[in-house]
């Protein structure tokens, strides 16, 4: 059973491998997509890795096996490239927390203010910002810019989680949240520190504050598994998609480390519908092809600024 298990997973590699070179294509993916289709694909990161790197690719054709607002990212930093996805019905839940009556309104009654969007945004509310920022740049870029007051949209975690850390800037929240983080209880985190005293917490900061507060570490999802492989601690406690142990394990592979993810495993239920079997299948009938969103000029505007004060 499990040796075929093996040669059907070999097979589908082969036939991945194969399509990607007769159609020349290059796949990308999140650190969240189950571990079988990151091993699929010529690059793995995060969301800002992801967005950067778009934009160096000559390939012809990217497949983006994540969820529907990074497909949309990449369309939009490379409009002349094919996008495609895997499972075109893997979405955000958070992109769609914000409304433009309230950018709207927050915008006439608050003076010198600069609308900050999460990358975790369809292209729609991106064009109601000025800059995006992901997990990993949200702190550099909010210092970079030159207006005191920041309506943040739309991770009321994430957005607190920098306020905290820029007090110069006057932060405005949004009630959005990211499902999957939110659900991780201080119940959760105290249960696996009764269990594991001497582990080291890692926290991804669209967790709850009070979550964030049990952190020893809070950092986007490529800084907690740099931390993790470059750290001397021996054992560690992963507050984020359990989705990062596949890159954990290869970095740190023979350091003999150990990982502890909370209990039920956080999963992302759409990061998850992004199997080996639909990315063959992508490959195969093109299909899941990603358009070119609506005023795709202001919507990608608001990236280019991250990329570039992200990049000083």
């Amino acid at each position: 059973m499990e040796e075929d298990q093996t040669g059907r997973r070999e097979a589908l590699a082969e036939k991945v491998e194969r399509l990607k070179r007769e159609r020349d294509a290059v796949v990308l993916a999140h650190y969240y997509v189950p571990a079988e289709t990151q091993r699929l694909a010529d690059y793995v990161g995060d969301s800002f890795y992801l967005a950067r790197l778009a934009k160096t690719l000559d390939a012809p054709i990217i497949v983006l096996c994540g969820v529907s607002f990074m497909a949309e990212s990449v369309k939009l930093l490379n409009p002349a490239r094919r996008v495609l996805m895997p499972e075109p019905a893997a979405d955000c839940p958070m992109a769609h927390m914000v409304r433009q009556e309230d950018v709207d309104r927050v915008r006439a009654e608050v003076p010198d203010l600069a609308v900050v969007a999460y990358v975790n945004t369809t292209a729609e509310v991106k064009r109601w910002a000025d800059v995006c920022v992901t997990s990993s740049n949200a702190i550099k870029v909010v210092l970079e810019l030159p207006e005191k007051n920041i309506l943040f949209i739309p991770d009321m975690n994430l957005g607190r989680y920098v306020a905290e850390q820029v007090p110069e800037k006057h932060v405005i929240l949004n009630r959005g949240y990211c499902p999957t983080h939110n659900k991780i209880g201080l119940a959760q985190v105290e249960a696996l520190e009764l269990a594991h005293p001497d582990a080291l917490i890692l926290a991804h900061p669209e967790c709850t504050r009070e979550v964030l507060d049990e952190a020893d570490f809070i950092g986007s999802t490529k800084q907690i598994i740099e931390r993790i492989a470059t750290g001397e601690e021996r054992e560690f406690i992963v507050l984020t998609v359990v989705g990062v142990a596949d890159q954990i394990e290869r970095r740190s592979e023979g350091q003999g480390k150990r990982i502890y993810f909370p209990e039920p495993a956080p999963v992302c239920p759409n990061m998850a519908m992004v199997t080996p079997e639909k990315l063959l299948s992508c490959l195969e009938n093109m299909a899941g092809e990603v358009a070119l969103p609506a005023e795709p000029q202001r919507a990608v505007k608001p990236l280019e600024r991250m990329l570039e004060l992200a990049g000083r």
